[in-house]
């Protein structure tokens, strides 16, 4: 499978556009009226404050604190890349609290602390205690990170959590659980060798001896050796507590025999003879970044047997401390923690490994382009598994109340798991899906519209993401001009240029339109104009004569002159049932809208023939469709002959016996509002509607643009279904990274 390749063009304009940095904040209350303004400040918000005053646990249901963590990091230690200072460390911290909110719907700010002094720092922490109901703190140097975290546990009474240290140790110790369940070996018995004495080995091995490793057992090693009970060269107190009574002074010698190596160390620390050296199935964790200890190829080179892990996300099972911290604190501040203990985190490992141990969900296969199953290559669930939210921190969470962490335990843990359920964005995981599979299929993707600098952006961003080779239709010259005005200029090279000047095919692209378009008024000259002279056409005949396994147009034109245009080369008309499926996506849901493309005023038979086309496109995105025909009349009322047809259209699919959940006529809100559902017990809908079928192309070109311009949400379409090759029409307004997805869809054939 191709690699990613991210510029650093790309990387600076993903932080500055659409505005600088990478979150904002947005209010949650009413502020349009005078009344709101009151409630919300002057004099209204002294009620809230004197309640706080008199009980300070009422700050978890008047303010925001049960569900903001604060991000902190000094710039001391930030990612490989060293000291950066507080400032250069912005980014990151920005980023961390980006996945906290992904992931698992936590609020979270990032600061940055302008100090290298642990007693300054700490202050400043202890300080903020009152704004937040958790701090994880990031990037700070070892030993200060010790020093500092443990006092702040000291004296604050909300979890404090260095994500560095105790984030790599969950997630290696569920990776641990998994490899030592396949190997058949306990813990308590293990050899268990730790190369890499900074923040993270030793919270690595301080959890693996809290799940029962015995000290004796462990050896610990830096960049000295050994650390051995008696050494005095580059010591510390931390070092010291996981000291070994033990004559091994060389990790080669510590790892003869050894069941577990845990590696946070540096490229190359490991050697194939050290690995041949280990014990019958060896458990190796190289989770030094970017680059491993030792590669699993290697690694399986000398000891096929061996269970490899890593850090790094082109690698089977991937330690991501992503799996963990966002989890980890959902689950703390849902039970109002004053700490997040040994136990919390042991929990947390239990419930990763068991997850990996079980039925892998179909979204998580399709988003990965491959069936996972528990196994050696797979012992750690991935990022996008979609139980994690409503697993993870469920297991946390009891476990902070067994230990007396919880200020406000959980009463009724299975309504907890389903609210945890409703709080992720669902649209993110299809998304994600789409551009995975998009990657499997390598697809080589026309981009009719080479004079567009948009379209060169996304052709560009197509190829150096890895999903495929882009081909643009276009003239050398010009796509070299616009590109280098893009900044692009290196990337000339890396695309295919294709027009008809240049192409052997052109004489066999002529014959073949020429027989379809000569009994529709179309002479050898026409022909010669529309091949020769017509990117639409052009790019077309490419896709047809198999040149190319998709094909993205539309940026320039209006869809209704490149749908012509697309016909004089393939079916892709009403009458050969091409439909235009638009996507929606707000607020973590996704609908679909259909016909927004082909259809002008469709009669119930070709409403239910939209239906199904929608229902297949649903399907390739990975949702199961429930399908409403939309109209202002519910059910027959009010009475009018124009809602007669999406009234007559069900009774369609009805006698077509299709095997999807449809329902109508119906207003948007009945479809969409589980609610207003209730006052029609009889309705055959499970849930709320995610396919509309409207009554005209014209309702559905309104509903899309006001939903787009009055809410925002984000449009991925039309999508063209029903055509048998794999065609994407973009409109003008799009910007390169829309133009981009819909390449994505075309490589996965949705539609």
């Amino acid at each position: 499978m191709a690699k990613m390749k991210i510029t650093r063009e790309e990387a600076l304009a993903f932080h500055l556009e659409p505005v600088p940095g990478k979150w904002e904040v947005q209010a949650t209350v009413p502020m349009t009226t005078q009344r709101d303004l009151s409630l919300a400040y002057s004099p209204g918000v002294a009620v809230p404050c004197e309640e706080i005053a008199e009980n300070p646990e009422l700050a978890y249901d008047y303010t925001n604190k049960g569900n903001l963590v604060a991000v902190i990091s000094n710039g001391t230690a930030v990612l490989g890349l060293g000291n950066l200072g507080a400032l250069g460390s912005k980014p990151v911290m920005e980023g961390k609290s980006v996945l906290f909110k992904r992931f698992a719907d936590v609020n979270s700010i990032d600061i940055e602390l302008d100090t290298e002094d642990p007693e300054e720092f700490i202050q400043a922490v202890r300080l903020m205690g009152p704004t937040f109901g958790g701090i994880n703190l990031e990037d700070i140097k070892a030993p200060e990170c010790f020093i500092i975290e443990q006092r702040l546990k000291e004296e604050m009474d909300i979890p404090v959590f260095h994500d560095d240290q105790h984030g790599t140790a969950v997630i290696c110790a569920a990776g641990l659980i998994n490899a030592l369940h396949l190997s058949d070996k306990k813990i308590e018995d293990c050899r268990i060798v730790l190369n890499g004495a900074g923040a993270a080995g030793i919270a690595c091995l301080e959890l693996v001896k809290a799940m029962g490793a015995k000290h004796d057992n462990c050896i610990m090693c830096d960049t000295k050796g050994v650390i051995y009970q008696g050494r005095t060269e580059g010591m510390n107190q931390w070092k010291s507590a996981h000291a070994a009574a033990t004559d091994l002074r060389t990790l080669e010698e510590a790892m003869k025999g050894a069941d577990v190596f845990l590696g946070v160390s540096a490229k190359g620390a490991v050697t194939q003879d050290m690995v041949a050296s280990m014990a019958e199935n060896p458990v190796i964790f190289a989770m030094a970044n970017p680059d491993p200890e030792i590669t699993p190829e290697e690694a399986h080179q000398v000891r096929p047997d061996a269970i490899v892990a890593t850090g790094r996300s082109d690698y089977p099972n991937q330690v991501n401390n992503v799996l963990g911290f966002p989890y980890l604190f959902r689950g703390a501040l849902d039970i109002h923690a004053r700490a997040i203990n040994d136990e919390m985190k042991i929990a947390c490992a239990e419930a990763l490994a068991e997850i990996a141990r079980e039925d892998v969900p179909d979204e998580v296969g399709l988003a990965y382009g491959k069936q996972l199953s528990f196994g050696r290559d797979y012992i750690i669930p991935t990022p996008f598994d979609p139980r994690l939210i409503h697993r993870i921190p469920p297991a946390v969470a009891k476990a902070g109340m067994a230990t007396g962490a919880a200020r406000r335990p959980i009463v009724d843990m299975e309504a907890y798991r389903e609210t945890l359920k409703g709080r992720m964005d669902s649209t993110a995981p299809i998304l994600r899906s789409i551009n995975n599979r998009a990657r499997q299929a390598q697809a080589r993707m026309i981009f009719a519209e080479g004079d567009d600098p948009r379209v060169l952006r996304a052709a560009v961003m197509y190829q150096r993401n890895g999903l495929g080779k882009a081909l643009v239709v276009g003239r050398e010259d010009d796509v070299r001009k616009k590109l280098e005005e893009s900044g692009l200029g290196d990337a000339v090279r890396e695309l295919e240029v294709v027009n008809a000047a240049n192409t052997r095919h052109l004489e066999t692209y002529k014959g073949f339109l020429y027989e379809r378009l000569q009994r529709k008024g179309h002479d050898r000259q026409d022909i010669h104009r529309l091949a020769a002279r017509d990117r639409h056409v052009f790019a077309s005949l490419m896709l047809a004569h198999g040149h190319g396994d998709g094909l993205i147009t539309g940026a320039t034109r209006k869809s209704a002159h490149v749908m012509e245009l697309i016909n004089h080369v393939f079916d892709a008309d009403a009458h050969h049932g091409a439909v235009g499926v638009t996507a929606l996506l707000l607020n973590g849901r996704i609908v679909l809208i259909s016909d927004t493309l082909v259809h002008e005023w469709p009669v119930e038979n070709d409403l239910a023939n939209i239906a199904e086309r929608a229902a297949g496109v649903a399907r390739h995105l990975g949702m199961e469709p429930r399908v409403a025909f939309v109209s202002f009349s519910t059910f027959g009322y009010p009475v009018s002959e124009r809602a007669q047809k999406m009234h007559l259209a069900p009774q369609v699919l009805d006698a077509r016996g299709v095997d999807f959940e449809y329902e109508g006529e119906m207003t948007v809100d009945v479809a969409l509002n589980p609610k207003a559902q209730e006052a029609y017990p009889f309705q055959r809908l499970s849930g709320p509607a995610n396919i509309l079928v409207v009554p005209a192309r014209h309702s559905a070109s309104i509903s899309v643009k006001l939903m787009q311009e009055m809410a925002g949400a984000t449009v991925i379409g039309p999508i063209l279904a029903g055509v048998d090759k794999s065609i994407q029409i973009c409109s003008t307004n799009m910007t390169a990274n829309d133009i981009l997805n819909m390449a994505v869809l075309a490589a996965c054939k949705v539609g």
